[in-house]
């Protein structure tokens, strides 16, 4: 063992008349510690928060959106999705028909927004069979006049699996006694639950030729879902999408309809991680503070180690491990800490919040390894920093005069 970190770790675990210092050395590392901690769970809250709403609203719905403009639905749509299945990086294409009705159940009545999916592609019926809590997916033909429901929908109809509701579509539809709203009488086959508190208390979902025969666009579409393997080239398929889409509709993406949301959560992030990162700030000056006393405590040490031929590089040496200890010490045990915190607030739900308000039924906590790595590297950048003068003014120190009056 070198002598300077024998000398350092002496230092650092100072008895009896010196156990002032090795207080302020224990209050340094705490502040270190609660530091790290703090910003450890406040990023992961964040990053959290963001993933799990990111997760529910691209499960529920889709990367890219060509919606029809005319009103009329647009025709010959399978033409069109076979074409977009042929470029890289779709994953999947998905004709919907949707329409906002008013919806009838047992014991309350609401409005919603009837969507309308082709549940015998493979890939729609897997996503909705996961997501079901109960019941079955609407059949088609002969036993498409059924309708799925969300969770929180069907608990405020009152409804439950086998009952009847009655949809009354905005679309008029004209007899010989004037025009009437479309009224379909449907059995609930199956309740669903995405976990987005706003898309299962306001959506239900029928068989796709049950939606077009409500909307009155038989053999149309008003809207065309598309998933990519990377969400975030969406931009870059929406150049391609457009020079193939029909010139009635219009493409958007995810990031558009979701702008303002994910835009707030980043400042959001970037300005938490700058407010808690002043506590590891706090702290360095403590780490400062700590190695100063030192300094003045040690001075005759520093001139009896500099007298026996030690070099001021050697005393430098000594006080940047003390701080450095502390950093590393107190970055350690805040980053074990911090990261315990995490897995105890999953493992047993300890935040709740109003999912009615939040989307989400309690507050997830998810750090990601570069921002794990951030935090880490920060603390002990900036303990590593807070001991560059202390260990400069020790190694200044005059040998002659530390020992004149000895």
């Amino acid at each position: 063992m070198k002598f300077e970190w024998f000398v350092a770790k002496r230092y650092l675990t100072a008895k009896r008349k010196q156990a002032f210092i090795s207080v302020i050395t224990l209050i340094s590392v705490l502040g270190i510690t609660i530091g790290v901690m703090a910003l450890i769970i406040a990023i992961a809250l964040i990053t959290g928060f963001q993933k799990d709403v990111q997760a529910k609203i691209l499960g529920s719905t889709s990367h890219i959106m060509v919606s029809d403009l005319s009103g009329k639905g647009i025709s010959d749509y399978e033409v069109f999705l076979e074409r977009v299945k042929e470029m890289d990086g779709i994953t999947e294409v998905t004709p919907v028909a949707y329409i906002t009705v008013f919806i009838t159940g047992p014991y309350k009545n609401s409005g919603i927004v009837l969507r309308g999916l082709d549940f015998e592609r493979e890939e729609t019926a897997s996503f909705w069979k996961d997501n079901l809590e109960r019941g079955d997916l609407p059949g088609s033909g002969a036993e498409g006049e059924n309708i799925l429901l969300g969770w929180d929908l069907a608990f405020d109809l009152g409804a439950g699996v086998g009952d009847m509701v009655t949809v009354l579509s905005v679309s008029n539809r004209l007899t010989p006694t004037g025009l009437f709203p479309r009224i379909k009488k449907l059995r609930v086959t199956g309740i669903f639950r995405t976990g987005l508190y706003e898309y299962d208390a306001s959506t239900a979902l029928v068989d796709l030729k049950t939606a077009q025969n409500i909307i009155g666009i038989n053999n149309k579409v008003n809207l065309i879902q598309i998933k990519i393997d990377n969400i975030f080239k969406a931009p870059a398929f929406k150049e391609e999408i457009r020079d193939i889409i029909p010139p009635e509709t219009y493409v958007t993406t995810w990031m558009e309809m979701n702008e303002s949301l994910f835009s707030a959560l980043k400042l959001e992030k970037k300005l938490m991680f700058f407010t808690i990162a002043l506590i590891i700030l706090v702290a360095a000056l403590n780490i400062i503070a700590t190695l100063i006393l030192m300094v003045m405590e040690k001075t005759k040490d520093i001139g009896i180690l500099m007298a026996m031929g030690a070099t001021s590089q050697s005393i430098r040496k000594i006080f940047f491990l003390q701080g450095a200890t502390i950093g590393i010490l107190g970055t350690f045990i805040g980053t074990v800490l911090g990261l315990a915190w995490c897995w105890l607030a999953n493992t047993f739900e300890l935040i709740k919040v109003p999912i009615d308000i939040y989307q989400i039924p309690f507050v997830p906590f998810k750090i990601g390894i570069l921002d794990l790595l951030v935090i880490i590297f920060s603390a002990i950048f900036i303990s590593f920093v807070s001991t560059l003068f202390p260990s400069y003014r020790a190694a200044k120190i005059d040998p002659v005069g530390a020992l004149k009056y000895e």
